[in-house]
């Protein structure tokens, strides 16, 4: 394969990870991976590498576009920020440890994962109960739904800190953004509107995971040949992504392609992580 056509070929499958990256709040690491590893054959530390940049320009691109049209609650980013940082310095120290064949099909299960967590009913119901925890950091907000204003509050606090904590350790040691557990955190277990757990988590995912990428970039595992056309590519599709998700109000048959999309992936990153550990 041609440099030219390698670079294309990266270029249309970041565009698309940025796309349904930015449209579901889980980056757009769990698409580059697979497409680097898979289809390009890429050592899977330096699509790690390549993949925590994709999910930094998906935050830039989407996440500053959804905290500009007061969708995602920066506070409430801000604060689970803490949590999900720390995890993925300690995720990206721990890599070195994970044996090689092991991350795939850890990524393979954080894929089905996600495929499962597309594929809920997606309510916009705001929790009634009141969290002191919650008023005191000043965590409730406001969005807006159908031109109306829509207060919500957030509840269980230092459970979906903890939970973030382990989706910062998981997008340091497999570089996937872990967007769909930052989302299951705030809409399951702080029961906040999905719309506003979507847009915040595409928010946070670019901090965890320029955490992680730090260390990454030290080891030597960001090659600008592989990253800067993902980046490009990411950063396209999220800005796209970003404006088709404000005009989608129910979006079922992109989530049922996602849903599939992501189940085939997964399957065959397990099988490749399987295979290589015979």
């Amino acid at each position: 394969m041609t440099i030219l056509l390698l670079t294309v070929t990266i270029l249309l499958g970041s565009y698309f990870a940025g796309l349904i990256g930015s449209m579901t709040g889980m980056g757009g690491g769990f698409i580059v991976i697979p497409l680097l590893t898979l289809l390009l054959h890429v050592n899977i530390h330096y699509a790690i590498g390549a993949s925590l940049l994709s999910v930094i320009a998906t935050s830039s691109g989407a996440g500053v576009a959804y905290v500009r049209d007061g969708v995602a609650n920066l506070r409430l980013a801000m604060f689970l920020e803490i949590a999900t940082t720390a995890g993925a310095m300690a995720g990206a120290l721990l890599s070195v440890y994970v044996p090689v064949n092991i991350i795939p099909i850890l990524i393979g299960a954080i894929l089905i994962f996600s495929s499962i967590m597309s594929l809920r009913s997606k309510k916009e119901i705001c929790c009634e109960d009141v969290s002191k925890l919650a008023e005191r950091l000043n965590l409730n907000g406001t969005y807006q739904l159908d031109k109306r204003q829509i207060k919500y509050s957030v509840v269980n606090v230092v459970g979906g800190f903890f939970a973030m904590l382990f989706a910062g350790v998981t997008s340091g040691l497999l570089g996937i953004g872990s967007g769909a557990l930052k989302v299951f955190a705030m809409d399951t277990v702080m029961r906040v509107p999905f719309k506003v757990s979507t847009t915040t988590s595409n928010f946070m995912i670019g901090v965890t995971a320029s955490a992680s990428a730090v260390v990454y970039f030290q080891r030597g595992y960001i090659d600008p040949v592989i990253s800067m056309p993902v980046a490009i590519g990411v950063i396209l599709g999220s800005l796209t992504g970003a404006k088709l998700l404000t005009k989608i109000s129910s979006p079922k048959l992109l989530r049922l392609i996602f849903a599939f999309v992501v189940a085939l992936l997964a399957v065959q990153m397990i099988y490749e992580g399987i295979k290589s550990h015979k």
